[in-house]
């Protein structure tokens, strides 16, 4: 095996369970069908399970759910600009092609179910390709 291979999984086991339980609870929902169906290929939501992981242990990162569209919906733990922004840069630096969706107030108060949370649509967020100027 590859280092990076051995650094991947020694992340995964450090993830804290609390935040990894809700990027396997979503991805479980997703795949069980309960979501309806998919509009993204197997791998590329395996791949989102693994920003998933990776985005659970941000610093402001209170909890994060895969998005059916294939983005990634955050409950920051501070809900300020200064964090936001920051937690922000730092998953744009590790995926200039994703898009990383804040839960509104609104979002969560109302979306209060799985089920609800994974049928949000990160369109409404902008992505980091537009915010780091990649080209698409």
């Amino acid at each position: 095996m590859k280092s990076s291979a051995y650094a991947a999984i020694i992340f995964i086991l450090a993830v804290s369970p609390s935040h990894a339980d809700s990027c396997d609870k979503s991805r479980s929902y997703l795949f069980g069908g309960l979501g309806g169906d998919l509009t993204l290929p197997p791998k590329e939501y395996d791949d989102l399970f693994k920003r998933c992981l990776t985005t659970a242990s941000m610093t402001n990162v209170k909890d994060v759910y895969m998005l059916k569209d294939g983005g990634l919906a955050v409950l920051p733990k501070q809900d300020t600009l200064a964090a936001t922004a920051a937690t922000l840069s730092q998953f744009c630096d590790a995926y200039p092609r994703a898009t990383l969706h804040f839960l509104t107030k609104r979002e969560r108060t109302d979306d209060k179910s799985l089920a609800d949370i994974v049928r949000i649509r990160s369109t409404s967020s902008t992505s980091c390709q537009k915010i780091k100027g990649v080209a698409e």
